[in-house]
């Protein structure tokens, strides 16, 4: 089984590994400020191009959805890492995402709470750009389908932030067929990318990658390897241990190797709290599986 590495992503021919930065951000991220920038420096150097974060990514210091010096955390660390790399930052894609806030229970807990309306990502998107120190975005993401705003809505406002220069290109997350070919109609050619849960563990029952395949947009997995957060069966790996064996790795980048096996314009974005993780991650580029071996996976 053979497959071209590399693919275009708003405008960018990219390594189809990057790497997903929330893991540095939230709950269990690395204590030491230093060593998180260190992660991402270590993925640039390796030869990873695309960085995805979110206005999101952030700890609330106190019950709701956090006071402003709590929130930004995750775009402020990639714009110090990227501004403290000495490598060619323009050949790097910054992917950050709007429409979602943190939150923090009386007892402890964190989650997340949708908040789409348009107003909202319109005035996220700005401070997004301010706090990642770009005129414009290279890519943003709605990070999720708000049910208390009618899609159409949530995408209209997208529409308005790449016609008035805050963001270059759009993509749409965690979100069905439907709504794919809803985002699809009024963005057009503005819409690049949709950003879904694909793993092992779920395997796209919607079969959105499909529709990406069709519409000719890309597929960019979030949780490729599962997901940090929530509990998952851990015998799913079973095979993808197996194979791994017969590679002398790790089951992690036979993984992303099966991942990047099942579509051309697939990019996959393993988080990483160290650099370690991200060097084993970003090997999978040059795993090739053969055909036998993506079967018995499947």
């Amino acid at each position: 089984m053979t497959y071209r590495n590399t693919a275009t992503l708003a405008g960018h021919e990219i390594p189809r590994l990057g790497m997903g930065t929330m893991a540095l951000a939230i709950e269990g991220r690395p204590g030491n400020r230093d060593e998180a920038i260190a992660t991402i420096h270590r993925a640039l150097d390796l030869g990873v191009r695309y960085l995805d974060t979110a206005w999101s990514y952030y700890l609330p210091s106190k019950p709701g959805t956090g006071e402003p010096e709590d929130m930004g955390y995750g775009e402020y660390l990639v714009r110090d890492a990227l501004a403290s790399w000495h490598g060619p930052q323009d050949e790097v894609l910054v992917a950050t995402k709007t429409g979602w806030l943190r939150t923090l229970d009386e007892q402890g807990h964190y989650g997340w709470q949708a908040d789409a309306r348009p107003e909202t990502m319109l005035a996220n998107a700005k401070e997004s750009a301010r706090r990642l120190g770009v005129d414009t975005l290279d890519l943003l993401y709605s990070h999720c389908n708000d049910p208390q705003v009618p899609y159409e809505e949530q995408m209209e406002a997208l529409k308005q932030l790449v016609d008035e220069g805050v963001a270059k290109a759009v993509g749409i997350s965690r979100i069905d067929s439907k709504d794919i070919e809803t985002a699809h109609k009024i963005l057009g050619s503005r819409l690049v990318a949709v950003q879904n849960q694909f793993s092992p563990v779920h395997r796209d029952p919607e079969h959105t990658m499909e529709t990406c395949e069709k519409l000719g947009l890309a597929f960019v997995c979030w949780s490729p390897l599962g997901g940090f957060l929530d509990p998952f069966n851990e015998h799913v790996f079973d095979r993808f241990k197996e194979v791994a064996k017969a590679h002398d790795c790790s089951y992690q980048r036979v993984t992303l190797a099966w991942e990047l096996a099942q579509y051309p314009h697939l990019f996959t974005i393993p988080s990483a709290r160290n650099p370690h993780e991200i060097e084993d991650s970003f090997q999978a580029v040059a795993l090739h599986l053969s055909q036998d071996e993506l079967e018995y996976l499947s």
